[in-house]
């Protein structure tokens, strides 16, 4: 990933969401040349000459300080989670590209507490999306992950690419920028992963609507919320998810699923959890 380009365009894309009057700035002429605020009214807001804050817009971030930084991102009236994003594209920290590319793995006790987790699906997401782990059903709900290649194993690819994905969320259009938001995020964390880089290239050619919200350069961190989920064997399911980053390793997270207690998506989940053990048993008989 280019990191000089992407704090480029991240800086203009979060200019380019504001208005004069947002920000209590007058609003001169019906027409202006450019959406949102200009770079000469956004470097007074945040207190730095024009051309100090057109050189930041270029990319060249190697030298601000935090000070700057944090008066910029007043200015772009930027939240939480995009503060640290800008911090980490001007000011990005030595990545060990090997370490990058070694395989994940997912520890014994946490495989033992997914197999636990009765009645709830839930995964584990590693670096860049990738599915690591799943329970039984996780894979009830989701699909057979087992049934894939380890390198697709990645929910950004599956929101993207399998059309029974796409059917499954109700919301398929928040979830598919909730994936992108994810990326941004690793990727200003992460920039210089060859896999990333790869998982976006293919998205980028296969899928228009990957590249329009990558282009937007959203960048948030959910962790959690509520899902509406069409299953093709028992319908609707509402259920609420939280997404828990590993104390010990931050970058693999727990989603869980879970439905209100005496729903109708509460009564859906047990039907799934009774076909899904009648469907383990046959596969170990069988085995």
């Amino acid at each position: 990933m280019d990191q000089r380009a992407d704090l480029s365009e991240f800086l203009r894309s979060r200019r380019a969401r504001l208005k004069p009057e947002d920000v209590g700035l007058p609003q001169y002429g019906r027409h202006r040349r450019v959406p949102g605020l200009r770079r000469e009214e956004l470097a007074q807001l945040a207190g730095v000459s024009v051309a100090y804050y057109t050189r930041l817009e270029q990319g060249h971030g190697q030298n601000v300080s935090t000070e700057v930084l944090d008066s910029i991102a007043r200015a772009l009236r930027l939240d939480e989670t995009e503060r640290a994003h800008l911090t980490h594209l001007a000011k990005p920290k030595a990545k060990r590209k090997r370490h990058m590319e070694r395989p994940e793995h997912v520890r014994p006790e946490l495989l033992g507490l997914l197999d636990a987790m009765e009645g709830v699906p839930a995964y584990i997401l590693g670096r860049r999306t990738d599915v690591l782990a799943w329970n039984l059903m996780g894979r009830a709900v989701f699909g057979d992950f087992a049934a894939l290649p380890p390198e697709e194993r990645n929910m950004a690819r599956l929101v993207f690419l399998d059309p029974a994905m796409q059917d499954l969320f109700a919301d398929w259009e928040c979830r598919a920028c909730e994936m992108v938001s994810g990326l941004r995020w690793y990727a200003g964390c992460h920039p210089d992963d060859p896999r990333l880089s790869a998982l976006v290239g293919e998205l980028s050619v296969k899928n228009e609507e990957f590249r329009t919200l990558w282009a937007a350069h959203t960048v948030a961190d959910k962790t959690h919320g509520r899902k509406v989920l069409r299953h093709p064997l028992v319908g609707e399911l509402n259920l609420s998810f939280e997404t828990l980053k590993l104390p010990d390793n931050p970058e693999q997270s727990l989603v869980t699923y879970h439905a209100e207690p005496g729903s109708a998506s509460a009564d859906a989940l047990r039907l799934l959890a009774s076909w899904g053990a009648g469907t383990e048993e046959r596969e170990t008989s069988a085995r």
